[in-house]
């Protein structure tokens, strides 16, 4: 082989596998990076191919704060609180300051860090920020998940007992 193609596939050959190493490591560092998002059942029960996330795994959980759940620690600015869709309640734990419109009954998303399968230690918490706000995330996985209940199929519930 001539010395001059040589040293062209030597370059070409070494400009491939550069350019190949620099895009895996940015896949790499991508998907160390990606955060899930879970509705409270999602992650008691697994989503529905059967996945169910890792302790230890980074996560978003997204769902209405239980009524009667926040706890606060009166000497830090600890808070725990419970997250519900319409199944099992998750528990989060937070240490800061919680958005302004947070309050029971409302909307959050959380990401933090899975402990426990039930338990979430976040690291942000997020509150909506009106009354028909719902974040989208939120939105297509309780439609995905659960057949919304009308006003109608509740007073006949009512009225059949």
């Amino acid at each position: 082989m001539n010395p001059r193609r040589k040293k062209r596939l030597t370059l070409v050959l070494a400009l491939v596998f550069g350019l190949g190493s620099t895009v895996g490591l940015m896949l790499y560092a991508l998907s160390q990076n990606m955060d899930l998002f879970y509705t409270p059942t999602e992650l008691v029960q697994g989503k529905p191919d059967g996945t169910k996330p890792q302790v230890g795994q980074r996560l978003r959980i997204g769902g209405m704060v239980v009524t009667g759940s926040v706890k606060r620690d009166p000497q830090s600015l600890e808070v725990s609180f419970d997250v519900a869709d319409v199944g099992p309640a998750v528990t989060v734990r937070y240490n800061g300051i919680l958005p302004d419109l947070f309050r029971e009954g409302q909307g959050i998303v959380a990401q933090g860090v899975l402990l426990n399968p039930t338990t979430i230690e976040a690291h942000e918490v997020l509150a909506k920020h009106d009354e028909e706000y719902m974040p989208p995330e939120v939105a297509a996985a309780m439609e995905k998940t659960h057949a919304p209940l009308e006003y109608t199929d509740v007073q006949k519930q009512g009225s059949v007992q």
